[in-house]
């Protein structure tokens, strides 16, 4: 059985260009707006809560 492998040095990249741009957005105050933009563009997803 063949299992996948975590690509670490890909994961590492993106989630610190992640965590950078988090940080910068909070710091210029435009979080909210990345939130928001997120939030209308996947308004079409379909979340079923038992």
């Amino acid at each position: 059985m063949k299992t996948k492998q975590i690509q670490w040095k890909t994961l590492l990249v993106r989630t610190s260009f992640w965590l950078i741009t988090e940080v910068i957005l909070n710091a210029v105050g435009l979080d909210n707006l990345a939130d928001y933009s997120e939030f209308v563009f996947e308004r079409n997803t379909i979340v079923f809560l038992a």
